[in-house]
């Protein structure tokens, strides 16, 4: 008795047995045999950056005349099904696999081609259109691979990475106004130092975070260029002259995003220094999203026997143990978030640095990594921005308090009475246990008025410039 839970699907190895009810076929099916790696398969962005290369390959073809309208029409509607998120489970390949992506590739290729057949009129696996020679034509593993992940990290970076990190920066700028009357101790080397405004700490944070976008935004130029049209090797063999150029201009009006004909081929396929190049923009950014988080986890430490100079939000339970304890627990999430991307940048970068001649074999694990640090990235900035720092507040009377403890403003007493007379009241002051303020005026080194006017903290956090005279 026929087992009609399966049909047979073939390619030049011979026959394999495929679900019934898959768009995949003998390819893929081998691939899933072959690769029971990790069980994680390509997410949303890298499967809908599939559809968009095989869509603008199609239409390319179609514009040539290398493939007929009817066809083209049919795989670019199917295309345009997986590139809305209408097949993402037909795509069960593991991530790590030929280093080429091949089995990703012809993953998409049959997919579309019996999604394409389907609307052509024809049954699942009949090959009225081809995977190879209608999807796939004009294109190889090789190419395509690499501009679909051109396609999908650039897409991350636009659609994701940079709205989520404005997004924070936004919410800091907001704190470093409201901040910006909260004067506080100001610490170098984990020690006191001398008066900062809580606001300009923050402003500190939203300057650091505008320049991660910054760098972020100029991964644009290199990640914009596209391989595809260079084949198996960068020669552009079995290609139309025309197809490169026609194509980018197809992803482009897809994506509404500018891509263009890669400036070399053979680079574009051998070398993936322009995914190394945007991963390392994205563990700087992670590394000051890791800072930041520190920051405030420090400043906001206690509540009773830490700085305590921020409020925090209480966003869940603490402990299992301790009852009432707060954690900063959205801020430990972004800090988890930049060790997984220094992780995932050091597969990036030994990945990119491991082409050998004419292909590098990495680009499953690229791609991979690279997306998956977008996601973390985006996703941890958003959550930081909404759930940590929007709703912190700062304790103003515990930041005043402290400053007038601070040895530190023993600092501004150097041009009034000198720097050996001020590290001496700086130590009486400490092992007396008393005011800055007290042992100057106690020692006859200022009077009250003059200590009103040299030491007011707030002074000290504005620049001054100071004439010859001074």
């Amino acid at each position: 008795m026929a087992d009609d839970s399966f049909r047979t699907e073939r390619d030049s190895l011979g026959e394999m047995q495929v679900p019934a009810d898959a768009y995949w076929g003998a390819q893929t099916q081998r691939a899933v045999e072959n690769f029971p790696i990790s069980g994680i398969t390509f997410g949303r962005r890298f499967v809908r950056a599939l559809g968009v290369v095989k869509k603008g390959a199609a239409q390319a073809n179609r514009d040539l005349d290398l493939l007929d309208e009817e066809r083209a029409e049919c795989i670019i509607e199917a295309a345009d099904e997986v590139i809305a998120g209408e097949h993402d489970d037909q795509f069960p390949v593991d991530v790590f696999q030929t280093g080429s992506g091949t089995s990703s590739n012809m993953n998409a290729n049959e997919v579309i081609a019996n999604r394409a057949t389907e609307l052509y009129g024809g049954e699942l696996g009949s090959r009225e259109i081809h995977p190879n020679d209608h999807v796939n034509y004009g294109q190889s593993s090789n190419d395509v691979i690499p501009t679909a992940m051109h396609v999908a990290s650039l897409e991350a970076v636009e659609r994701d990475v940079l709205p989520a990190l404005a997004a924070l920066r936004d919410e800091l700028a907001a704190k470093e106004s409201a901040f910006e009357d909260v004067v506080k101790t100001g610490r170098t080397h984990l020690q006191d130092a001398t008066p900062i405004t809580l606001g300009q700490e923050f402003g500190g944070y939203r300057a650091q975070v505008e320049k991660g976008i910054e760098r972020v935004r100029g991964v644009r130029e290199h990640l914009s260029e596209l391989a595809l049209g260079g084949t198996a090797v960068g020669t552009g063999l079995n290609t139309h002259p025309e197809f490169p150029t026609l194509a980018a201009e197809y992803i482009s009006e897809e994506t509404n995003i500018d891509f263009r004909e890669a400036d070399n081929h053979f680079e574009a396929q051998a070398a993936h220094d322009a995914m190394s190049e945007a991963h390392g923009a994205l563990r700087t950014v992670a590394g000051s999203l890791n800072k930041i988080a520190n920051d405030l986890r420090l400043l906001a430490s206690g509540p009773r026997n830490g700085l305590g100079e921020i409020d925090q939000p209480e966003n869940q339970p603490g402990s299992s143990i301790m009852p009432g304890k707060i954690n900063p627990v959205v801020a430990e999430a972004v800090n988890q978030v930049h060790k997984q991307v220094v992780g995932n940048d050091a597969a990036v970068s030994a990945g990119a640095a491991e082409g050998q001649i004419d292909l590098n074999l990495y680009k499953p694990v690229l791609a991979h990594n690279f997306l998956q640090s977008a996601d973390l990235i985006a996703n941890g900035s958003e959550a930081f921005a909404e759930k940590f720092v929007a709703k912190l507040d700062a304790d103003r009377e515990h930041c005043e308090r402290q400053v007038q403890q601070s040895m530190a403003l023993a600092t501004a007493l150097n041009p009034a009475i000198g720097y050996d007379k001020a590290s001496e009241v700086a130590k009486a002051a400490l092992k007396e246990d008393k005011t800055v303020r007290e042992v100057a005026i106690e020692k006859g080194y200022l009077t009250e008025a003059e200590a009103d006017e040299v030491l007011d903290p707030r002074k000290m956090t504005e620049r001054v410039i100071l004439s010859d005279e001074d």
